[in-house]
């Protein structure tokens, strides 16, 4: 009977050690707050609102006519060079057109340049003009949702392009990790689609 009663007290001991350690490890997870962390692809919503988009189609546009202009210079440095191919080194038309097809390279590096310094400035003004959006309308669904903090999440791409590329994505992309956190991403692109002023430009 004594080894009846000492074999169940010990069971139930252990029983009880079990529960209190079962407690004991839920207990903290009860009590840990939800995360109020949100993250924002800014990439992705700066490229995927219908007023990048319409950018995106306008500024294709204007680099086909860019494109065009650019290879009517080329077309006629290609003919200019035939002809002085054609001509005796020693004739007075060789210089002639060797000069007029010197002078048409540069003014064809000379557009080529302005050309790309204009496409770039287009670019940061476009940019200059949405960025300031996204941060009014991520902080704002950052107070409605009550949240904390919110990060900007852009992944690198990989094989990078240029080795310049990749050693600015390592000193810009700082969030490495974000599972458990709200992604808002979609929103923000929802609310700048409401934005008529953006899709007007």
């Amino acid at each position: 009977m004594k080894v009846k009663t000492l074999v169940s007290g010990c069971l139930m001991g252990i029983v009880v050690l079990f529960l209190a350690h079962e407690f004991g490890a839920a207990q903290p997870l009860a009590d840990q707050p939800a995360l109020n962390i949100a993250i924002v692809h800014v990439g992705k919503a700066l490229q995927n609102c219908q007023a990048t988009v319409k950018f995106k189609e306008r500024a294709n546009a204007e680099k086909d006519a860019m494109d065009a202009e650019e290879k009517g210079l080329s077309d006629e440095i290609e003919a200019l060079r035939g002809q002085v191919q054609a001509l005796m080194p020693s004739s007075n038309d060789y210089f002639v057109r060797s000069k007029e097809m010197m002078q048409k390279q540069k003014e064809l590096e000379g557009l080529q340049e302005f050309n790309r310094q204009v496409r770039a400035l287009k670019i940061h003004q476009w940019t200059a003009k949405i960025y300031p959006e996204v941060l009014r309308i991520t902080k704002e669904l950052a107070a409605k949702k009550g949240l904390a903090l919110v990060l900007a999440v852009d992944e690198p791409e990989f094989p990078s392009p240029r080795p310049e590329q990749l050693s600015a994505a390592i000193q810009t992309h700082k969030v490495l990790y974000s599972g458990g956190c709200l992604d808002v991403t979609s929103e923000v692109v929802a609310e700048l689609d409401k934005l008529d002023f953006l899709l007007a430009n």
